[in-house]
């Protein structure tokens, strides 16, 4: 897995550095895995912007995804490793022992043919995946719980890990990939290994119609617009600004929005690194 970097035939491909593919094995995906999903243009349901730089791109069809890994004890043969639109992992279809066939999120190193499984008394191989209880201290992982039996919400995009570094009862203290150290109950399940397609963060689109494709529309800088549109709007000829803030008047760079009787902050021991 690795990244190409394009000739200079043309201005977009002058700076292009994409994805080689060649951990795909598979063009096209499973069809009784997709569903459709509706574009909405950053509009609600009154057709009011509430988000804006979106709109327009390639038409999409979502993969389901076994973020919950709750078949236990079955043994799944990796059937391919496929590109998925929604993300910035790769996906692995599995084939479980009963014909059932589910999405995971690819992990670094699994490759087709191999076999996974979950559930207790698992070994910590790549792509098993275990009780927090369970899992060797120091072990890299990926696709944790933080509620149990609710599916993987935390490390699960592309290159992502976190480390589990110690247990105390019913808690296991993970470092997560923002530098953030947390208690999560030991009933969570998590993933052994971290998430492939590492090279992701490498890529440069190299042309605005790469971001087209993906759904973004342009940006403009609020020191750029005039005193009614942005608070950092205005001024005779490039003026800074003054103090940097959203257009909504929030200030930005340092600001800090997280709320201080927010219930989860006595499972953080440290904070994220600024």
């Amino acid at each position: 897995m690795g990244v190409r970097k394009l000739k200079p035939i043309t201005p977009g491909q002058r700076h292009k550095i994409i994805n080689d593919f060649e951990t795909i094995t598979a063009s096209k995906p499973e069809k009784s895995l997709l569903a459709p999903i509706k574009k909405s243009g950053g509009r609600n349901n009154t057709g009011k912007m509430t988000m804006r730089q979106k709109g327009g791109g390639h038409k999409r069809r979502y993969r389901i995804i076994e973020f919950k890994r709750n078949k236990f004890g079955v043994p799944a043969t990796v059937k391919t490793i496929e590109y998925d639109p929604n993300r910035t992992a790769r996906i692995a279809l599995l084939e479980y022992k009963d014909g059932e066939k589910k999405y995971i999120i690819a992990p670094e190193g699994l490759v087709v043919g191999q076999t996974v499984i979950s559930g207790e008394g698992v070994s910590p191989d790549v792509g098993n995946a275990l009780y927090l209880s369970e899992i060797p201290l120091g072990t890299i992982i990926h696709n944790i719980e933080l509620t149990p039996n609710r599916g993987a919400v935390l490390a699960r995009s592309a290159g992502s890990f976190a480390q589990l570094s110690a247990r105390d009862g019913k808690y296991a203290i993970i470092k997560l990939p923002s530098g953030e150290t947390r208690m999560v109950l030991t009933t969570c399940m998590a993933t052994i290994g971290s998430v492939g397609n590492s090279e992701h963060s490498l890529q440069v689109s190299g042309k605005a119609g790469r971001s087209r494709w993906l759904g973004k529309r342009p940006r403009v800088r609020g020191v750029a617009m005039n005193p009614v549109d942005h608070p950092m709007g205005g001024g005779e000829g490039k003026s800074s600004g003054g103090h940097p803030r959203s257009r909504t008047g929030l200030p930005a760079k340092g600001y800090k929005t997280r709320a201080k009787k927010k219930a989860s902050n006595k499972f953080i021991i440290e904070r994220r690194k600024k």
